[in-house]
């Protein structure tokens, strides 16, 4: 593997695991908020609003982490599938796959012997021509994160964005930690849209501003579901 290799795959690997961080971060954060402003308004216990948070951190999280090992393992499973079926059109059908590589460097601009000598190249090596196949030809890339990997930076990302929103009650009474629980959230969604607009090409403010519009729509849904239900909770 060439340097320009690894430091390309390094820098999906980083790429990766800081996605999953801040779409756990942002997803925990976003759901708890909405949940603890519903009940929020249905009691003045700040310890029924702790309860209901916690519940929802530890069912959001660890719920988050399944979904992300199941994806990744599929992800992993269809790439291994899709490279066994590759490396058995291969060996039956040898010349047919080694046109295809032809044709890829065709279009790349290649003519003559120097396309012939990088056909010749690639194919000299099985596993080489596989590898060019899946990338070249289906697009794809095997996942470097191992399942238990992701799902753990997703849980934990969750956890990290729920408890956000609840700190506030700890140390203050329903209504006025309300207000506080509101303002450190919206500061993090915007900072969590600054950090996404980095790791990209989109605009900074664009993207924090985003962030927190949806963040405040589900507080929003959370505090009128509290406020038209009208229950109220001791």
């Amino acid at each position: 593997m060439s340097l320009r290799q690894k430091i390309r795959e390094q820098h999906s690997n980083i790429g990766s695991k800081l996605r999953d961080f801040i779409l756990g971060w942002q997803d925990g954060l976003v759901n708890v908020l909405g949940i603890v402003l519903g009940v929020a308004v249905a009691t003045t216990s700040t310890k029924i609003v702790l309860i209901s948070g916690l519940a929802a951190t530890f069912a959001e999280s660890i719920s988050m982490a399944a979904v992300a090992y199941t994806s990744m393992k599929a992800t992993n499973d269809f790439y291994k599938a899709e490279r066994k079926r590759e490396m058995m059109e291969i060996e039956k059908m040898p010349e047919m796959e080694r046109k295809e590589i032809k044709d890829i460097y065709y279009a790349k601009g290649f003519r003559g012997k120097i396309l012939d000598a990088v056909v010749r190249t690639i194919t000299a090596n099985k596993k080489r021509w596989v590898d060019i196949m899946m990338e070249e030809e289906l697009k794809l890339s095997p996942e470097k994160t191992p399942p238990v990997q992701d799902a753990i930076i997703v849980g934990l990302s969750a956890v990290i964005g729920s408890v956000i929103p609840l700190f506030p009650y700890v140390f203050l009474g329903v209504h006025e930690a309300l207000w506080y629980s509101l303002a450190i959230s919206a500061a993090v969604l915007f900072g969590i849209g600054f950090v996404k607009a980095k790791l990209t090409t989109g605009s900074l403010l664009k993207s924090g501003i985003e962030m927190v519009v949806v963040g405040m729509v589900a507080a929003i849904a959370g505090y009128l579901v509290g406020s038209v239900l009208g229950v109220t909770i001791s």
